[in-house]
């Protein structure tokens, strides 16, 4: 018989709350932390480049359970760098909380922690990898043609311009642009994806960057020998603020795979390709999900992302041009504009309130439990 989910308030809400950080050096300490009260080891998959403090950056790996277990859940965080505020206080979360770590252990399910996909994002405070890469528009073959983004290459100029506040005559033209051809167009224009403007927002890239590479190589590791492969994958700054959007983010082509998706969370599942989802308007190319496949072709796999909201899109669109100017101007720091854009850009990504904290935690660990549920089945 399968276990009831775990009750929403299984940790309490001081503990939901209190496992977030606020630099990216404290969230990879509070993640070691709990790891090791849970008698987990941590293994550091080392970047290249320090830190805005100096510190090591690294892409660190969890593994929760039997190392042969057939069925293993991958939750991973930052793969939107900045976004690794909230994945990372969810991941602190779930290996504190003793009740998920049991469902899974009875059930015979491993779950594979990956934190932070893209730490140097998360510590700079950037949504990109250090090569101003969108890691979730990075997972392409490359030895192919990418990707054409025509919409976008009309309102590059606009999205990211000479200067900063845009002169007004630029903001007339996008909403020019959104009044002619509609919100939700324009959101697709800019977020579905580019490969032709590398200093612009969105940018996939022209080879795989330094997480790519190593996400694979940890896939190789832990996910090559298991049969059943389910995986959420953890972002914020989309939708309805607290509000955790299920999308699926396998691959257009896997029937299966969403089937089984909807088959594990219902109704409540939406997808990027059918023009269901709330959170993304258009259809992304080259998602982090992908790797899945090309690493593990023997494997049966079930790829959702979880989008938690935070600002209205306007002010998060607005954060990231801003911040997209900031890298394109590294010189500028007019009476402190620096710390206030990445101030604005962390908001657009992290609710720093217990209310908002407590929110995406419970709504990820009844996702894990159904995930569980599916993965034993």
């Amino acid at each position: 018989m399968t276990p009831p989910a775990p009750a929403p308030d299984t940790l309490g809400s001081v503990d939901a709350a209190n496992g977030f950080a606020q630099t990216y050096a404290e969230a990879r300490s509070r993640f070691a932390a709990a790891a090791d009260a849970a008698g987990l080891d941590v293994h550091a998959r080392v970047h290249p480049l320090l830190g805005s403090e100096g510190e090591m950056l690294a892409l660190d790996v969890v593994l929760d359970g039997p190392p042969h277990a057939q069925a293993l859940l991958i939750v991973s965080s930052g793969c939107h760098g900045v976004e690794g505020f909230c994945g990372s206080g969810i991941q602190v979360a779930l290996l504190r909380d003793g009740a998920v770590r049991e469902r899974a252990s009875r059930l015979g399910v491993a779950v594979l922690h990956l934190h932070a996909l893209n730490p140097w994002g998360f510590s700079w405070l950037r949504r990109t990898t250090q090569e101003n890469v969108d890691l979730n528009r990075n997972f392409h073959d490359f030895s192919e043609p990418l990707p054409a983004n025509e919409a976008y290459d009309e309102i590059a100029h606009l999205l990211v311009p000479r200067q900063w506040p845009p002169p007004a005559e630029v903001e007339q033209q996008l909403a020019g642009y959104a009044a002619r051809l509609g919100k939700a167009a324009l959101q697709a224009a800019i977020s579905g994806g580019q490969y032709s403007h590398p200093q612009g927002l969105f940018y996939g890239g022209v080879n795989p960057t330094w997480s790519n590479v190593t996400l694979c190589h940890v896939l190789q590791e832990h996910a090559r020998h298991r049969s059943r492969l389910g995986w959420i994958d953890l972002h914020s700054g989309l939708g309805p603020s607290g509000h955790g959007e299920l999308i699926f983010a396998g691959r257009g082509d896997d029937a299966a795979g969403l089937a089984r998706a909807r088959a594990w969370w219902g109704d409540a599942l939406k997808s990027l390709y059918d023009g269901s989802s709330v959170s993304v308007s258009a259809p992304v190319t080259g998602i982090v999900g992908f790797a899945a496949y090309d690493e593990c072709p023997q494997a049966e796999i079930t790829c959702v992302a979880i989008e938690y909201g935070t600002l209205p899109l306007e002010q998060v669109l607005h954060a990231l041009r801003a911040d997209q100017w900031l890298e394109n101007h590294p010189e500028a720091d007019t009476t402190g504009q620096r710390a206030r854009i990445k101030r604005e850009v962390r908001d657009a990504f992290y609710i720093d309130s217990d209310e908002w904290k407590r929110g995406v935690v419970a709504q990820t660990r009844e996702a894990v439990a159904k995930a569980l549920d599916g993965l034993a089945a």
